[in-house]
């Protein structure tokens, strides 16, 4: 059933009318038989049903308060006044058990505090996550756009984000090759005989989009990109003197997420991974876990990132079917990436069950704006896959070893790194980000030719302008420019400015740094960009 805003209103204002009642809640146990025929005197279908599943259970409880009874395990409240202040807050559907072949439910969300000023501060944070929120920002931006004829959870780069995306894309591939490392282009497929080795077929298969035959073999889009590159490793002989060999990669990745999970370009069914694996020998593990580690802290200073914590993510030893078989190899793997950040000093927690099926890593969570916090950047440590793959190099000794593999991830995935930075930023991207870094705003049509003879200098200095011709009020202009396009600066073209060869400079905060020189504009803002200024 759809619900309408007004439904929500109603539904609220009756929960409202039950609290003032101050009906007792009171529980009951009743037997298999008595609890059957209740639940088919009362039109429970869907409660019946989930009783059959309950085989094994003689008896349920319930919880009555006036004319209503649920079968619940609870506990509740003892009396309906107790609920001091709530909010019903949305409407979704949900599937019968979690199943699409079974029938499309209404699910009513609502929230519950101990005090209307915890509601307030609650409402408060919502409004502030609506204003932060990437995916209105990304369409009053015009930074990316979905379309369900293409299909969910598969956003498509506008101009503007595209602009946006090649700049983190350059940015990170400049650090990383400081650091050595060097770029390949893999393919967004492979076979399933190659994940099958890898072991993501049998322990990530259902995160997968499912294979496709071709010619009599089997192909699958790639969920993560550690097979390609393994066999890149083994495409040559390796000796000790090429390690630590350093491959990176901007790959399109695929993952089928459920389509609750789905959000914008921050959750999608494919995004693209600023990921790298580094080949080297055991001796050489903690200088590249620092090395990792220094390049995501000098990342974060350059972005402003200070709000974030380290967590060490290990397997559960109670649940090993997740993870390849090999306790030896999992308590020193664990073993030796717990003392290399002990070493580097690096301050971090540890969380059962969050380590990848093939060794344990190191997750940088960040806290945003608004929402909970989430891993954006990772150093995973791998003595599996290199294994599984048969990699070899020759040793001094002329011997043949196995490499151990960091899996590393700077800025996680490209898609939503932007996204945090949208929702941490409102939008309000630094210069060298910005998808328009000036947009240049005659007053009148009189103006109009030197504000084109303006825009063309700006562009020979490789900066990206707009050159605003509407016949618009210049007020109404500078807003857009502010409150829409978010553009860093604004150059506002007068009968003044073009006498005088200037431009009247305002910032997208609504600083007006008055009239000057071009060239002195065009030198302010390429330092900031050469500088990447926050």
């Amino acid at each position: 059933t759809k619900l309408t805003p007004e439904d929500l209103e109603a539904i609220e204002k009756e929960m409202k009318k039950i609290v003032k009642e101050n009906l007792p809640i009171k529980s009951f146990v009743l037997n298999r038989e008595d609890s059957k025929k209740l639940m088919e005197e009362r039109g429970e279908k869907y409660k019946l049903e989930h009783m059959d599943d309950l085989a094994e259970e003689s008896e349920f409880s319930f919880y009555q308060q006036g004319e209503y009874i649920d079968m619940c395990l609870g506990p509740h409240l003892t009396y309906t006044k107790a609920l001091k202040a709530f909010k019903v807050t949305q409407q979704s559907g949900a599937y019968w058990k979690n199943d699409s072949e079974n029938k499309m439910l209404t699910r009513i969300n609502g929230v519950a505090f101990r005090t209307a000023e915890e509601l307030a501060e609650w409402e408060k944070q919502q409004a502030e996550a609506r204003e932060r929120d990437h995916r209105k920002i990304g369409k009053e931006m015009q930074l990316f756009m979905t379309d369900d004829l293409v299909g969910r959870g598969l956003p498509m780069f506008l101009p503007n984000g595209y602009t946006v995306w090649q700049e983190l894309e350059t940015y990170i591939k400049r650090k990383e090759r400081a650091q050595g490392y060097q770029h390949v282009l893999t393919p967004c497929v492979g076979t399933v005989d190659l994940y099958k080795t890898s072991g993501h077929w049998d322990h990530y298969k259902d995160n997968m989009f499912p294979a496709m035959e071709l010619e009599g073999e089997a192909y699958v889009l790639r969920p993560m990109n550690c097979p390609h590159h393994m066999r890149i490793f083994a495409n040559r002989p390796r000796s000790y003197r090429q390690l630590p060999l350093r491959i990176g990669e901007i790959a399109h990745d695929f993952r089928y997420e459920s389509s609750g999970t789905l959000k914008g370009i921050e959750r999608g069914r494919h995004f693209c991974q600023n990921d790298a694996h580094l080949f080297c020998m055991p001796e050489q593990i903690k200088d590249e876990v620092a090395a990792v580690c220094d390049l995501i802290f000098d990342v974060y200073r350059d972005f402003g990132i200070t709000d974030y914590r380290c967590v060490l993510s290990l397997r559960d030893p109670a649940d090993k079917k997740k993870y390849h078989q090999d306790d030896a190899m999992w308590d020193h793997a664990e073993s030796a990436l717990r003392e290399v950040l002990t070493e580097l000093g690096i301050h971090f927690t540890e969380e059962i069950g969050e380590a990848a099926f093939y060794g344990p890593k190191l997750d940088v969570n960040v806290k945003p704006a608004v929402g909970a916090e989430y891993t954006l950047s990772t150093c995973q440590l791998d003595f599996c896959l290199p294994a599984k793959f048969n990699l070899r190099y020759i040793d001094r000794d002329g011997s043949e070893k196995c490499p151990v593999v960091i899996h590393r991830a700077i800025l996680g995935s490209l898609d939503r790194f932007m996204a945090y930075l949208i929702e941490e930023t409102k939008g309000r991207f630094p210069a060298w980000l910005a998808p328009v870094q000036v947009k240049v705003l005659p007053v009148s049509e009189k103006t109009l030719d030197y504000a084109r003879a303006v825009t063309e200098e700006l562009e020979k200095a490789d900066l990206r302008v707009v050159l605003d011709e509407s016949n618009e009020k210049i007020g109404y202009k500078i807003r857009l420019a502010q409150q829409e396009d978010r553009v860093p600066y604004m150059l506002v073209i007068g009968a003044r400015e073009a006498e005088g060869g200037t431009v009247a400079v305002r910032t997208r905060g609504g600083e007006d740094l008055g009239a000057m020189p071009l060239a002195d504009f065009i030198a302010k803002i390429s330092e900031e960009i050469r500088t990447r200024a926050r």
